[in-house]
């Protein structure tokens, strides 16, 4: 894990339990470009953790070889800078697992962040959540692949964080794309 930010944060991208365009529940592929670019996104933004989400064997089997040649193989020699993010990557069965392992590290459980494309009842300003954790306790912030994070997902979430908004009524960023956005948000410099 990368030096700490002035956040205690770490970062997951759920494969499951998502939806689907239909409402279903459902396990969605890893994508190489989700990895990468999320990877970059939080050692940019000082994130000690990414884990990658899923149940499915060979979607694990995937994102590991990913990570391992960017890592230990031919990939950390021909790209350093690569290396140095994808090291913050972390393959995990489910969110269980990575609640356990950072409440393990930390000395105490982290406050679980939903982000949703969609307006939910309840969430919180970048502001009021930027402020919520300025006290230094361990964070997770969980971002939801296919069509976002499935309701129980949502219900289960200390805090839900305001959706990006852009400027009209179309409002379907990837995640990579929102990932961004949101740890600039939180993490980034503002003068």
């Amino acid at each position: 894990m990368n030096p700490s930010s002035a956040l205690n944060l770490n970062i997951a991208l759920i494969h499951y339990p998502v939806t689907n365009k239909n409402g279903e529940v459902i396990a969605s592929a890893v994508t190489n470009l989700d990895l990468h670019d999320m990877a970059r996104s939080a050692r940019t933004y000082g994130v000690k953790g990414f884990y990658v989400v899923t149940p499915l064997e060979d979607q694990q089997a995937l994102a590991g070889k990913l990570v391992d040649h960017w890592v230990s193989g031919g990939g950390a020699r021909y790209n350093p800078k690569r290396r140095e993010a994808m090291q913050l990557v972390y393959i995990r069965d489910n969110l269980e697992q990575v609640v356990t392992e950072i409440g393990q590290a930390e000395g105490r459980e982290p406050r679980t962040i939903v982000t949703c494309a969609r307006p939910q009842k309840g969430s919180v300003t970048y502001g009021e959540l930027r402020q919520a954790l300025s006290d230094g306790a361990p964070a997770l912030l969980l971002f939801g692949t296919a069509w976002g994070l499935a309701p129980d997902c949502l219900a289960a979430a200390d805090i839900i964080l305001d959706p990006v908004r852009g400027a009209g009524s179309y409002n379907h960023l990837s995640v990579r794309s929102a990932t961004a956005i949101i740890l600039d948000r939180l993490c980034g410099e503002f003068k």
